[in-house]
């Protein structure tokens, strides 16, 4: 096997979230704090079916928190080099999938579909979505990052000091 070329061009993608774990259990805290007070006030007011309805909200709103940490796991690693593109998503549950297309057939596309853009990578009859998670804004910098790459794998500037004084 060959050794691995130093990439000319890497990107780590992970999905935004704007609360950190500690955030999430303050979060969560909190929320069950406010609901027992809200369920034992309507309890004391002989309004029992709002107590059942409070102790059924807090647990779902714990399990949609659970599943937006665990979505929070995903990421996509992007490497190119000279030779290939390597292409390595890593699902919530840590499944990884990996992907090499040779860059010398490599086309990168935007594709617009309905309502936002996809990064599409596709060579000799393979191909590969990036950036899905990503916001507009990042996936289009995305894009064009990738495509001055490629550019520059495929143009390369050659520098010969040799050459500069003739």
């Amino acid at each position: 096997m060959p050794p691995m070329q130093a990439p000319i061009f890497e990107a780590l993608i992970v999905p935004h979230r704007s609360l950190t774990g500690r955030g999430v259990t303050i979060v969560a805290a909190l929320l069950l704090a406010l609901n027992s007070v809200v369920a034992l006030h309507f309890w004391l007011l002989g309004a029992w079916p709002v107590m059942a309805f409070c102790l059924l909200v807090a647990p779902v709103f714990a399990l949609l928190l659970a599943v937006d940490r665990r979505n929070a796991r995903a990421s996509e690693l992007i490497m190119l080099n000279t030779q290939e593109i390597t292409i390595i998503q890593t699902g919530p549950m840590g499944r990884r999938r990996q992907i090499t297309l040779p860059s010398a057939w490599l086309r990168i596309d935007l594709e617009a579909a309905k309502g936002a853009s996809r990064i599409r990578l596709s060579s000799r009859g393979r191909d590969c979505e990036v950036g899905a998670f990503l916001h507009e804004p990042d996936r289009i910098s995305l894009f064009e990052a990738l495509r001055d790459a490629l550019h520059g794998v495929r143009n390369p500037n050659f520098d010969n000091p040799q050459l500069r004084d003739v």
